[in-house]
């Protein structure tokens, strides 16, 4: 039998995500303490750090970050493979096909707050469907649209609000899908 040894040498852009991903790992845990009026409500605070990433790097890093939370997460709060954790992923995975659209919209018209708007309706839509297909099998967890609907425009929009900030404070230009990515 060979002995073999794979060495893998992380390059800049490896480090970046790894970074990025554990701001948004800590930022889920902070949110997890926090005690919500409604289960499944939850502010998104790890979005934050996928919109930064998002604006700044592209889609692809934040993918990156966004699942890595996502699974990270829910290990260190012992959901891997519970219903919550689906949960989650199904979101994240919807949120993260409304970036990827949102990242094609005009900038003239469409930013930060525009796109985690997206990913926000996008998140509880795909976590209610999956609620609906998997977890409830009635029509009445739809009932609950209005309420989810009214979080994701309060807390999209906040996130949001924060993301454009944080960027204007760091000089971020927009990454437009011409434009070659900053380091």
């Amino acid at each position: 039998m060979t002995r073999s040894v794979i060495e893998l040498k992380p390059d800049a852009s490896d480090l970046r995500v790894a970074r990025f991903a554990c701001a948004a790992i800590v930022l889920s845990l902070a949110e997890a303490a926090i005690p919500l009026p409604l289960p499944g409500v939850k502010p998104g605070l790890g979005n934050i750090v996928v919109l930064i990433v998002l604006w700044r790097w592209g889609w692809r890093d934040a993918a990156w970050v966004a699942l890595l939370r996502v699974f990270v997460a829910s290990l260190l709060l012992g959901q891997f493979l519970a219903p919550g954790f689906f949960l989650g992923l199904s979101g994240g995975l919807a949120s993260l096909l409304a970036l990827g659209g949102a990242m094609h919209l005009p900038r003239r018209w469409f930013g930060p707050v525009t796109a985690s708007l997206c990913a926000a309706f996008a998140h509880i839509g795909a976590q209610l469907v999956v609620a609906r297909l998997w977890l409830v099998p009635h029509d009445g967890v739809f009932a609950l649209a209005p309420i989810f609907a009214l979080a994701a425009l309060v807390f999209g929009t906040v996130n949001g609000l924060v993301a454009a900030r944080m960027l204007c404070e760091l000089d971020v230009r927009p990454l437009t899908p011409d434009a070659p990515a900053a380091d």
